[in-house]
């Protein structure tokens, strides 16, 4: 009852305007510079704002102010401009190459700077990393223009001892998406129902990026433009305090830190921060809040473990990153149980906690240089506690792998080195925090219910064999990777070519060579040739042009392997013979000609959206190979004959009838079905293939009684939120082409058991007798469905193939060390021949 006589007072404010409803405290304001309702149109709240608007707003900013200036620190996969607004005093804009060099000393440990009031404290206020979570980015426009044209003295005060940098919309693509819906969608006058379109958005809905990846899970991963330009000006600047703002459910509040405990046992983020420095900055929101009759709540969920968050990735970097949530309006204005909420009460709330965010990180800002001094010089202490001086990996059979691995290490900032065939990463450094998140993995947490994943060991992700040393040994330093791959033009040969199909971007050279119309054949048995390099042992999978049987030239297909090793930068081979030193010959019928596949994968309502992009953005930007999307709205009139593999990621899938069919008879007629997560569950519980799932065996009908208050807390400790396993592999399977080792890493997040099949030849992957590598998982679930089960199978269905994942083999786009069995189900998939 509270809060829905909150919003009718809010909302009936007699005798303000809009911009009085947001910020009338802080007039007068300089009436040269335009407000965003006259620059826009229309009031803050009014619509939603499309992000062309916002970035042209604060270019006008920037253009009639000495008090900002604009800055850009990329684009989005759909070409929208990532901005930075700067913000602060004509002065200290002016001299902020200095200030920047005495701010950057408070991260230096080998410098010990002394905090002076002349300096001012860094503050990002960054909004609207979630698309359809607009408030934020509506709230950074008010507080742009308070800071640009306030001339009242407390906003001059923080002009004086603060540097603003204001990104106004995280993620573009994602906001403009669900603008244009919202905006299509919205009632003259405002419909409130629920169940107005306006409320409920189509998939895949605006939360995500153009991929429909989630971006507030890749300031650790960096897989798309956005996070990784965001990276590289986060390690330029190293600012004192980040805020990311957010929206959740209707029926909420307000949310601010602090956050639930972190599930770690030992956080390696200083206690000072999620303690002291949060119940700081909480009795500042907490009083704005309250001045403004706003009802909130702190502590209860949203833990910062993991963390690759906007608000967690901070905490990691010296910095303070502070979580908001503010209940959403989905719209424009919505019935709640607690009343109408609007699209400006909530914007309201974001702009009062952007201006007190400036207030505490300013009245604070010695307190917030001496936390980060001390950070970075507690990472070398840290680090010289730790017997470990580093971690070691070679790169193997897989050089691009591996380097996509250092390009992520480089990125943030960590340093590593070259020492013969090995890459050294030591622990002694000022990123050694980043450093434990890379390589460290844990068995025990202090929670058992979290908010995302509980395991982020990149190594893992990467498949990445490293040692832990106490050798210092180092070598040289690496500073970029543009050369850690380098190779010698593979010669021309009237006879055949071999590829290395190790390499991780070898998939992309078979498709580039197969869209240029070579034939191509892949190995089904290892062998030993006599190259231009000498003998050489070829793995499985080994890819194999036979000039002769070409349709060209054999000076056009020396050309095209050029290319495609400038491109990819594969190993490739020539011979002048096809018979072997060992193993099979070049004409053996263990060569097999691989068609280019015609793929498509069925999106749309009841799909898993990430899983979706994920499939998307792997064949889009890696393999370069188009997709058909097909919508299932569209299903019952799509032709299928065209397409000889189909994908279908986790969901819910309610086929009709005839739907489903028509589905079994593209497959019985040959074709391959691959299915992922919650898909492979349900094509066995339709019984498309004879699989069944993993069951327990113990019986429980007897349970404990437990109070209800723990009921949530209890229910979801037995999800599977992220975890990471070792699998045993059939290397000699094809989907397991261009692997050496017979175990490797599987990242799992949901609680898809798959029995081992009954074919003997069908398991691809099981989990092995001691699973655990990284992350939560509890021991019902390890014992009694984990170890039993298989990670990948392949099923008959009469002429066709399923291949299931029980496992997300291209979860974030980051699996590097899955991705190729997944692109090996696509490209091999039908050419394994199962015995009965």
């Amino acid at each position: 009852m509270l809060k829905k006589l909150l919003f009718v007072v809010l909302l009936c404010t007699t005798g303000l305007s809009a911009q009085d409803y947001f910020y009338k405290k802080f007039y007068p304001f300089n009436p040269d510079i335009p407000s965003p309702e006259a620059f826009l149109g229309y009031g803050i709240g009014e619509h939603h704002t499309r992000h062309d608007l916002i970035v042209a707003y604060l270019e006008k900013l920037a253009t009639v102010s000495d008090r900002a200036k604009i800055t850009y620190y990329g684009k989005t996969h759909e070409g929208r401009k990532l901005v930075i607004l700067q913000v602060s005093s004509p002065e200290n804009l002016e001299n902020l190459s200095s200030l920047k060099e005495k701010h950057l000393a408070f991260t230096k440990p080998e410098e010990n700077p002394t905090y002076t009031e002349d300096l001012p404290v860094f503050i990002n206020l960054a909004y609207n990393v979630h698309g359809n979570e607009p408030s934020s980015s509506e709230a950074a426009l008010l507080a742009a223009y308070t800071f640009v044209a306030s001339e009242h003295a407390e906003i001059k005060n923080y002009l004086q001892n603060a540097v603003l940098f204001i990104d106004p919309t995280i993620n573009p693509d994602g906001r403009d998406r669900h603008t244009q819906y919202a905006n299509a969608y919205q009632g003259n006058p405002l419909v409130a129902d629920p169940q107005d379109a306006e409320h409920n958005e189509y998939w895949p809905r605006g939360r995500t990026n153009h991929y429909w990846f989630d971006l507030n899970r890749d300031w650790l991963l960096a897989i798309h433009p956005e996070s990784r330009g965001k990276l590289k000006w986060y390690h330029e600047w190293y600012p004192n305090v980040v805020t990311d703002f957010h929206e959740m459910g209707s029926q909420s509040t307000y949310f601010f830190e602090p956050m639930k405990d972190n599930g770690s046992l030992n956080p390696i983020m200083p206690k000072e921060n999620y303690e002291d420095l949060n119940n700081l900055f909480g009795d500042y929101y907490a009083k704005a809040l309250d001045s403004i009759g706003s009802f909130y709540f702190t502590k209860e969920v949203f833990d910062g473990t993991y963390p690759g968050y906007g608000s967690s990735y901070p905490d990691l970097q010296g910095g303070l990153g502070l979580l908001f949530e503010q209940a959403s309006s989905r719209g424009h204005k919505q019935t709640t149980a607690f009343g109408e909420i609007t699209f400006p009460f909530t914007i309201r709330n974001q702009y009062t906690s952007s201006i007190t965010t400036v207030k505490a990180a300013v009245e604070n800002r010695e307190v917030l240089y001496n936390y980060q001094k001390k950070f970075f010089k507690s990472a070398l202490t840290n680090a010289s506690k730790n017997k470990l001086k580093a971690y070691t990996f070679n790169a193997e059979n897989d050089k691009n792998r591996v380097k996509a691995f250092v390009d992520k290490l480089l990125l943030h900032q960590i340093d590593v080195y070259k020492n013969g065939d090995a890459f050294v990463v030591p622990t002694q450094q000022p990123q050694y925090r980043m450093v434990q998140t890379m390589f460290e993995t844990y068995s025990k947490y202090r929670d058992s219910v979290y908010y995302d994943a509980s395991a982020w060991s990149l190594a893992n992700f990467y498949n990445i064999k490293y040692k832990s040393t106490t050798n210092g040994a180092l070598g040289t330093k690496i500073k970029t990777t543009e050369d850690l791959v380098s190779l010698t033009p593979v010669p021309s040969t009237n006879y055949a070519y071999l590829i290395d199909y190790d390499d991780y971007n070898a998939v992309a050279v078979l498709n580039y060579l197969q869209q240029n119309g070579l034939v191509i054949s892949s190995s089904f048995k290892p062998f030993t040739a006599a190259t231009n390099k000498g003998e050489i042992a070829f793995n499985y999978g080994t890819l194999v042009v036979p000039v002769s049987l070409q349709k060209k030239t054999a000076s056009e297909v020396h050309e095209l392997l050029i290319k495609a090793q400038e491109k990819y930068q594969v190993p490739m081979y020539s011979v002048s013979t096809g018979y072997n030193t060992k193993g099979i010959d070049l004409g053996s019928g263990y060569l097999t000609p691989i068609k280019k596949p015609k793929l498509a994968m069925l999106i749309g309502e009841g799909i898993n959206s990430y899983e979706a992009g994920e499939v998307w953005h792997l064949l889009d930007t890696r393999v370069h190979m188009p997709i058909t999307k097909i919508p299932m709205r569209n299903l019952s009139r799509a032709s299928l004959a065209k397409y000889t593999t189909l994908v279908m990621v986790s969901g819910q899938y309610n086929f009709s009838k005839a739907e489903e069919e028509k589905l079994k008879n593209w497959l019985a007629a040959g074709n391959t079905l691959v299915t992922v997560g919650t898909a492979s569950k349900f094509v066995i519980e339709k019984e498309w293939v004879k699989e069944s799932l993993t069951e327990s065996k113990k019986d429980s009908t007897a349970t404990e009684r437990q109070p209800y208050v723990d009921a949530r807390e209890f229910l979801g400790k037995e999800r599977v939120g992220g975890a990471i396993f070792k699998v045993d592999l059939d290397i000699t399977h094809p989907l397991a082409f261009g692997y050496r080792d017979t175990q490797i890493p599987v990242y799992k997040n949901n609680t898809v058991w798959l029995q081992p099949s009954k074919n003997p030849f069908a398991t691809v992957a099981k989990y092995s007798s001691n699973p655990h590598i990284d992350g939560f998982i509890t021991k019902k679930n390890i014992e009694e469905y984990l170890k039993p089960s298989a990670s990948l199978l392949v099923s008959k269905h009469k002429a066709g193939k399923v291949i299931l994942f029980a496992d997300n083999p291209n979860f974030r786009g980051s699996w590097y060390g899955t991705n190729r069995l997944f692109l090996n189900a696509l490209f091999l998939g039908n050419y394994i021949n199962l015995p009965q």
